[in-house]
């Protein structure tokens, strides 16, 4: 059982139908904040469970998406799992599910059945396409919509291929938004005592992420290449190789790049009125990235980034993720948390990035096992007698 909690979302009830990332997170982020979340998943486990690698025969992608949740098993196949899912759903206030659209309309608990069981009912619908449009019933990954939305044909060297984020940039952001729109759905309810439908699509949330191509797009018919490390709008600003490793160095606006100068004690580029103004600058850019790669090859990524740090010239060493995470900026933001859970013991997890004075995000209850908690939700949640669960998992449904 977690401990008690004082957050913000503290007795908001959530019912949790999705998996893999873009849900499940939407739903953590809600139980950072207080909010009782209930998670449903199949007695064998969703799919991300049975992804490597692993801790103590445990998938480690599991502790990214799921801490402060109840987990309750539940084959929503079975005959009895719907009148399961119903009370449930009575219970919840709000709902998430990222299945394919029409798929809980054939489970029998699309939107307006839910309605009937929970008129102020929140459901919170995450998809790949949306719950409207003609590719709505399209199979969609976070791949797919970076590939599909025009992210992934800016990403990459402008002779190279188009490239994937490093990370699911798309699941993230689509959970972002979802959690965004389950709060406001909350509020807008708390005011009207009205409950709504809330479509957030990994597509739409793409597109809308797109910033200056996309307008440029839009506004004057202008296509922008793909630009690798180099800023779209301003130069120089790029990766340069240090003599112990890659720094990236942003010096491209009117203020920075005099000041980038001085650094390097060349006055001459400063003078040069080839380069003094923003246009100059990005139809010489090449000169100017090799005038300052020379200066950096010689030199430490350390000191360089001290002596544009004393400039005032925004730099950063190029992290690898174990550099970063022993970084003492993450130790006092505390983005790394950790909970302990009695068979997988310590498990340690990306913090929340929301920090609040009054009603900080809390980590309660460590990532649970499938199943965990069934006891809690079926016994304190829907009051099920000790013969109800003994049938019911000797029949399989939970």
């Amino acid at each position: 059982m977690p401990e008690a909690t004082t957050g913000p979302l503290t007795g908001v009830k959530v019912l949790d139908l999705s998996r893999f990332i873009a849900g499940p997170l939407c739903t953590q982020i809600l139980a950072d904040f207080g909010a009782e979340v209930v998670k449903i998943e199949r007695p064998s486990g969703e799919d991300s469970r049975h992804h490597g690698p692993y801790h103590r025969d445990e998938s480690i992608y599991m502790f990214l998406y799921h801490r402060n949740k109840y987990d309750a098993s539940l084959d929503t196949r079975h005959p009895e799992a719907l009148g399961i899912l119903e009370r449930l759903i009575e219970w919840a206030d709000v709902v998430v599910e990222n299945y394919r659209p029409g798929t809980i309309e054939k489970m029998g608990i699309g939107y307006e059945r839910m309605k009937e069981l929970n008129p102020d009912i929140v459901l919170v619908s995450v998809s790949g396409f949306g719950q409207t449009g003609p590719d709505s019933r399209r199979a969609l990954f976070d791949a797919i919509s970076q590939a599909s939305s025009g992210l992934m044909s800016m990403t990459g060297e402008p002779d190279g291929k188009p490239t994937l984020s490093g990370t699911y940039i798309a699941d993230y952001t689509t959970a972002y938004q979802a959690a965004i729109g389950t709060l406001l759905a909350i509020l807008h309810r708390e005011r009207t005592g009205e409950g709504q439908l809330v479509d957030v699509a990994s597509f739409d949330t793409m597109f809308s992420a797109l910033g200056i191509r996309l307008i440029a797009q839009l506004m004057l018919d202008l296509d922008m290449p793909r630009s690798g490390s180099r800023d779209l709008l301003t130069a120089p600003v790029n990766v340069y190789e240090a003599a112990d490793g890659p720094i990236y160095i942003q010096a491209g606006t009117a203020s920075l790049f005099p000041k980038l100068c001085a650094v390097m004690k060349r006055p001459d580029l400063t003078e040069d009125p080839r380069f003094a103004t923003v246009q100059g600058r990005m139809e010489h850019q090449e000169f100017l990235e090799g005038e300052i790669g020379a200066w950096a090859a010689t030199r430490t990524s350390d000191d360089i980034a001290h002596t544009l740090d004393e400039a005032g010239v925004p730099n950063a060493k190029v992290a690898s993720v174990a550099e970063v995470a022993k970084s003492p900026q993450i130790a006092a933001r505390d983005m790394i948390v950790e909970s302990e859970h009695p068979e997988l013991g310590t498990i340690r997890m990306p913090g929340n990035p929301i920090k609040m004075e009054k009603t900080p995000p809390t980590v309660r209850k460590a990532p649970p096992r499938v199943g965990e908690d069934n006891e809690h939700v079926y016994r304190a949640i829907l009051g099920m007698s000790d013969e109800d669960l003994i049938r019911l998992h000797q029949a399989g449904a939970i």
